[in-house]
């Protein structure tokens, strides 16, 4: 049986790819969900918003246990250009967050850090409006960093932990390579890389499309 050269070479040059980016080899790509600007509550600041004891109603659920609930907020900083129908996700939390893109800065006028989900102190301040109060949070808004949810089978299987970082590409008619994106590995979570519209948009993505991790 006579041997195809051009397969064999581009065999042997996938192998070395692989080796040289220090990723293993037969690794799934990894789907995308895109995430809209969005705020978490606590029960001090929902019973503001909404009134006493009000609760969020959910209207899908995501992933690790949140869902995205029917409520929503209009929210405001010093440019005084307000972003409406904010959307809530519940459960509620201990602390306020409110995750938004870079765009959303220049609309109101804010300096929010990068940062990892819960990553509050030092950040951002905020007006928040619900229909039946008003919220001012000294901190809380952040410009959410990339990451990866793993279960802890799929962590094993890229050969990382909760923490690390990894580098990825993205293939397609916008190519590009996102470097230091987060880890994050806990049971309740499936396989897929959180970017927000800003980066989504500039990649020429959107939900589900795939993404390779190629740097451990």
């Amino acid at each position: 049986m006579a041997v195809d050269e051009k397969l064999v070479e581009l065999i042997v040059r996938q192998i070395v790819a692989q080796r040289q980016s220090g990723a293993p080899a037969g690794l799934p790509p990894i789907p995308v969900g895109v995430s809209a600007r969005h705020i978490h509550l606590t029960r001090e600041h929902m019973d503001i918003l909404f009134g006493k004891g009000s609760e969020l109603h959910n209207i899908k659920e995501l992933m690790g246990g949140q869902f995205a609930a029917q409520e929503q907020v209009t929210i405001l900083g010093p440019s005084l250009r307000p972003i409406e129908k904010v959307r809530v996700l519940g459960p509620l939390r201990k602390q306020t967050q409110i995750e938004i893109s870079r765009t959303d800065t220049f609309v109101l006028k804010v300096r929010p850090p990068v940062r990892p989900s819960g990553e509050i102190r030092g950040s951002a301040g905020l007006t928040i409006v619900g229909p039946c109060g008003v919220v001012i949070v000294e901190e809380g808004c952040i410009i959410a960093n990339r990451h990866i949810h793993m279960s802890p089978s799929d962590a094993a299987s890229f050969r990382v932990k909760d923490g690390d970082t990894v580098t990825v590409d993205v293939e397609g008619k916008r190519r590009t390579r996102w470097y230091d994106v987060q880890v994050r590995v806990s049971p309740d979570f499936r396989l897929e890389m959180h970017v927000d519209t800003d980066d989504a948009n500039a990649a020429g993505i959107g939900n589900g499309f795939k993404v390779k991790v190629v740097r451990e």
